[in-house]
């Protein structure tokens, strides 16, 4: 893992500084700022640039990301680095130990899907709903299931297989995926969180999808929201 840059002084100057010695109140410190996990969300599945990391989070000024941009940084959970040419470009990535953060971002994911005020049509990046169906697939309920599929989310291309009961996931082109869903990623989210046929949805123009339709409700049909229980 890479040092952290933290400092004494900086722990001084820090507004929020829990100063406790739990592990909970320096995870807070670390990536506990307004947008902070979800600029890390971002990045959960490869670098991104300044741009796309702005459009990605809407309402994220420049100002504030360029701020948790460098407050990650010099928390080493994330690092700058450099595209080679052609595309000459900088861009945003995850540290090793910044990748550890995928786990609890799961988790606090899961957990907060079972809240009445969960709003699947609240809008949502492309990444994050790829990462959604990474959080709430239910491998378990079809083990021999292991398809290729496609996606274009916002226009965005991904690749995803099912793996060891894991979706792994990829920025890279769906061509010759045994089935493609493409729409919006709030509307393909009404798709996959809503217990509705494949059909129907199709029919209601909410998404377009190519390939064997049984494949493809057989994929949507391992995705259910967990229900709120407040006993």
């Amino acid at each position: 893992m890479e040092s952290l840059k933290i400092t004494n002084a900086d722990l001084g100057k820090a507004r929020r500084w829990y100063r406790d010695a739990c592990g909970t109140a320096l995870a807070m410190d670390l990536v506990g700022e307004r947008w902070a996990l979800l600029i890390v969300r971002e990045l959960l599945l490869g670098p991104r640039r300044f741009g796309e990391l702005r459009a990605g989070l809407v309402g994220l000024s420049a100002n504030i990301l360029t701020q948790r941009l460098e407050g990650l940084e010099k928390a080493g959970i994330l690092r700058k680095r450099s595209l080679p040419s052609p595309a000459n470009a900088q861009v945003y990535a995850l540290t090793k130990w910044g990748l550890g953060l995928e786990g609890p971002i799961l988790a606090l994911s899961r957990w907060a899907a079972g809240s009445p005020a969960h709003d699947v049509t609240l809008p949502l990046s492309n990444g994050a709903f790829m990462l959604s169906l990474r959080t709430m697939m239910d491998a378990a309920a079809d083990p021999a299931f292991a398809p290729d599929l496609g996606f274009r989310v916002g226009g965005e291309p991904f690749r995803a297989r099912i793996v060891d009961g894991w979706l792994a996931i990829e920025r890279s082109d769906p061509a010759g995926a045994e089935v493609l869903f493409e729409g919006e990623p709030s509307k393909l989210a009404t798709t996959f969180y809503r217990p509705v046929p494949l059909t129907e949805l199709i029919d209601e123009a909410r998404v377009r999808f190519t390939g064997d339709l049984a494949t493809g409700q057989r994929f949507v049909d391992l995705f259910r929201l967990p229900v709120f229980e407040n006993d």
